[in-house]
């Protein structure tokens, strides 16, 4: 069983190599992945930019990288880089959107463990532009520039950045923010606030990847702290003690052990597979959630501390999920050349992105009316995303 996942995660990443990877216009040593199989003009010639995309096509390979280092690893992911840099025309802090940026520097942070892998100049600009882009009111960043909607998905990979950089306070104020304003009666987290003129208004959709990210945060901080106190560490500014420090550690463990338990019983079938909450779309940028929170659940299960008999149970919850989930991905795909193309729903059957060149097997498929969701960089890459944390996983129970 150990070596079925990571083998299961490398014909994934064939799979998208093979049919996604492209040098950008042409140019030697650049890579990025066209957003569709098969790509239109357009899609090929990267007429759009989707930015947050190629952030978690870069993350898929430093996953595979981190899993087992190759020369081609290491190079994909130099050309990668170097592609996302040239088609944002050498400024990768000119987009808007603070969650595209803060996905991207999460990424491009975990790049440098890679050896041989270095872009240090472009990432310091990238991370001081999220920093400033906090707002001195709120404390946390709005969702694009100049907006006044501040929501998880901007807030929470931000705060897993934060966290990952050394910027503990920042980490815990954005998430502190989010569980002090965010958390819905079922205990799951809810998308945002909206500034109206007579006051906040609560965005309440329920979105899987803000429940993994939150997750993510949760345990880079708790881990942090514990770190802290193990090393009797004292900033002579900072006005938390150990214990208190302790006492914060504690507090997010216990926000992790929660939502777990939220994620399993409202975004989950009985056996633990995943699901899409009603609105979150199966297609286009929704496709990425429930790879997202599939990748922090593993974070969960491999990372928080054996220390007591409710953290194990929390571990094995979300162990149990992200092995469900990649079971259940797994016995739906198709496979095409022998490689497998995924599902959105990952309780459902993967459907053929096109037909071959057969003729329309319908008048709306005739009409271009039909939408296949599986013909999405996106959908493809949260199965991969997916069967990288089920290996991760794996390995950990091996241990």
């Amino acid at each position: 069983m150990l070596e079925t996942w990571p083998h299961r995660a490398d014909l994934a990443e064939a799979a998208i190599t093979e049919r996604h990877a492209s040098r950008l216009w042409g140019l030697p040593r650049t890579n990025l992945a066209t957003v569709a199989w098969p790509p239109s003009w357009r899609e090929s010639t990267f007429w759009h930019w989707h930015y947050w995309w190629q952030a978690h096509y870069l993350d898929c390979q430093i996953d595979a990288a981190v899993r087992r280092r190759t020369p081609q690893r290491r190079r994909r992911i130099n050309d990668t880089l170097r592609g996302i840099c040239l088609r944002s025309r050498g400024n990768v802090t000119a987009n808007r959107y603070y969650d595209d940026k803060a996905w991207l520097a999460l990424a491009w942070n975990r790049a440098l463990s890679v050896d041989g892998v270095d872009y240090t100049k472009q990432l310091s600009a990238l991370e001081f532009d999220i920093l400033a882009g906090l707002d001195p009111v709120t404390g946390v960043l709005p969702w694009r520039k100049n907006e006044t909607f501040y929501n998880v998905p901007a807030n929470g990979p931000a705060a897993i950045l934060f966290a990952r950089t050394g910027r503990l306070d920042k980490a815990r104020e954005v998430t502190d923010w989010i569980y002090d304003n965010l958390v819905a009666d079922t205990g799951l987290i809810q998308d945002g606030l909206r500034m109206r003129m007579h006051g906040p208004e609560a965005v309440n959709k329920i979105y899987t990847y803000n429940q993994g990210t939150v997750l993510g945060a949760s345990v880079e901080i708790a881990l942090a702290l514990r770190h802290d106190v193990g090393l009797g560490h004292r900033d002579p500014v900072d006005s938390f003690d150990h214990s208190d420090r302790a006492d914060a550690s504690v507090f997010y463990v216990t926000h992790i052990r929660a939502l777990v338990e939220s994620i399993a019983l409202h975004l989950a079938t009985p056996q633990g597979v995943l699901l899409c909450p009603p609105h979150e779309t199966r297609d286009g940028d929704g496709a990425l959630f429930k790879g997202i929170l599939a990748r922090y659940l593993a974070d969960v299960a491999v990372r928080l501390p054996e220390d007591s008999r409710e953290n194990i149970a929390t571990k094995r919850v979300a162990s149990r999920m992200v092995i469900a989930s990649a079971e259940s991905l797994w016995e739906h795909r198709l496979e095409v050349d022998g490689l497998p193309v995924f599902a959105s729903e990952w309780t459902q059957d993967a459907r053929l992105p096109h037909n071959y060149g057969l003729g329309p097997s319908s008048i709306s498929e005739a009409v271009g009316l039909l939408r296949i969701d599986e013909r999405d960089l996106s959908v493809q890459l949260s199965g991969w995303m997916l069967l990288e944390a089920a290996a991760k996983v794996a390995a950990a129970q091996a241990r």
